[in-house]
């Protein structure tokens, strides 16, 4: 059973996660205007709620310690979410509530779906989440280097970018630099980490994302610098890592110098603050042509894209606090926003440092797209990698039965 479960679960997942809504578009009205209310649900989603529903009543499953607070919390967390769908329909935004389940509903969902499998399959689930993370890299350098696409990108771009097995650009982007975070919780040999985290950062540097490349840098740096090192001394991991960061500064610079020669460092050549970059920054002055009615309890999604088309000329709203104070309102805004962070934070309690740190590099990233805000999967995978790559959770308690008959013994 837990081959079966661990099956499915890797088939619901990646469903979710590389299927884009390009792919989706060419199946149902997934996010094209009209279709019916089922239709604006991913397939993965379906998946993921399905599964969880037969995992949890098939058959019994055991929380140890601190995985009895993970599922209240997660209950609780996808109870608020819930109740934000019916309050959408009633104040008649309706359709932005496929954009809750699909991006935040999901998320829990899963997240319940992880704890009811052993920690031996959700660490496996982690590996095949890393794994795609790894071949979506693997695929976004490819596509950068020939000029063409794996799957179809509706997006009318300036400059060619590959987006890999995701969404978009900045989607590939901040996937890889999320990734690096968890490879060293791995237990893959050194030296496939080692390869791993390179992929990522060329990956990264591929999709054309400048932000989450820098972040990526800075999270391999601080990785190198601040992780222990097992079965060192602290005298013996200092040597150690003065000489593994001059060998990584002296790797990076040749790589970088490869990166610039085969043309994936473009979008560095001008500079940082370009037509993207105020684009992000002019998107806040809508707050000033609408009303305050509209601040304090929201308005359509469509009505707002139609201001931010006609008064700012912009073609989207990359921006995921306007999108979310736009469509609750400022006061559900901020409980929404507390909710989202308390939850993550909630889940980071236990985890090794790396996995902070890639969930630090995730929410940075996030401030650069629109992962948010829009139908994407990046919450649920960064779930999966927290509840995947966790402290055992009987550690401590394995250590204290195995010492209790020495001290009777000592008696």
């Amino acid at each position: 059973m837990s081959i079966l479960f661990f099956l499915c679960a890797a088939f619901a997942f990646l469903l979710r996660f590389t299927v884009s809504p390009q792919v989706m578009n060419m199946v149902v009205d997934y996010t094209a205007q009209g279709g019916s209310f089922y239709e604006k649900l991913h397939f993965g989603t379906y998946a993921i709620f399905l599964l969880l529903a037969f995992v949890l009543f098939s058959r019994p499953f055991l929380l140890r310690g601190e995985e009895i607070g993970l599922f209240k919390a997660l209950m609780r967390y996808s109870a608020l979410m819930f109740a934000l769908v019916p309050y959408l329909f009633i104040t008649g935004r309706a359709g932005s509530s496929g954009f809750i389940i699909d991006t935040y509903l999901v998320a829990g969902a899963a997240g319940l779906l992880m704890l009811a499998l052993n920690p031996d399959v959700r660490r496996a689930l982690g590996d095949v989440v890393l794994g795609m993370a790894i071949l979506s890299a693997v695929i976004g350098t490819i596509e950068a280097l020939t000029q063409h696409r794996l799957l179809p990108y509706g997006l009318n771009e300036l400059q060619f970018r590959p987006t890999g097995l995701s969404a978009h650009p900045l989607a590939l982007g901040a996937l890889c630099a999320t990734a690096i975070g968890f490879v060293p919780l791995t237990h893959w040999r050194i030296w496939v980490r080692v390869t791993a985290i390179l992929v990522l950062l060329v990956g990264c540097a591929a999709s054309g994302a400048r932000a989450a490349l820098i972040l990526a840098a800075c999270e391999t740096l601080i990785l190198l610098l601040f992780v222990p090192w097992p079965r060192l001394t602290p005298k013996h991991q200092r040597q150690a890592k003065s000489v593994v960061l001059l060998f990584a500064l002296a790797v990076g610079a040749v790589l970088a110098t490869v990166l610039v020669s085969g043309g994936l460092l473009n979008r560095f050549s001008k500079t940082i603050f370009d037509e993207n970059f105020m684009a992000r920054v002019t998107i806040y002055q809508v707050f000033g042509l609408v009303s305050w009615k509209d601040i304090l309890f929201g308005m359509n999604v469509d009505d707002l894209l139609a201001i931010v088309n006609e008064k700012l000329h912009l073609p989207y709203i990359e921006s995921a606090p306007v999108v979310i104070v736009m469509l609750f309102g400022l006061p559900i805004a901020l409980l929404f926003t507390a909710l989202i962070f308390w939850f993550i934070f909630r889940l980071l309690r236990g985890t090794p440092m790396p996995a902070w740190i890639g969930t630090i590099t995730f929410l940075l990233a996030s401030l650069s797209n629109n992962a948010l805000s829009s139908k994407t999967p990046e919450i649920t995978i960064i779930v999966v990698l927290l509840l995947a790559y966790r402290n055992p959770p009987v550690a401590a308690a394995s250590a204290a039965v195995a010492a209790r008959p020495k001290l009777d013994r000592v008696r």
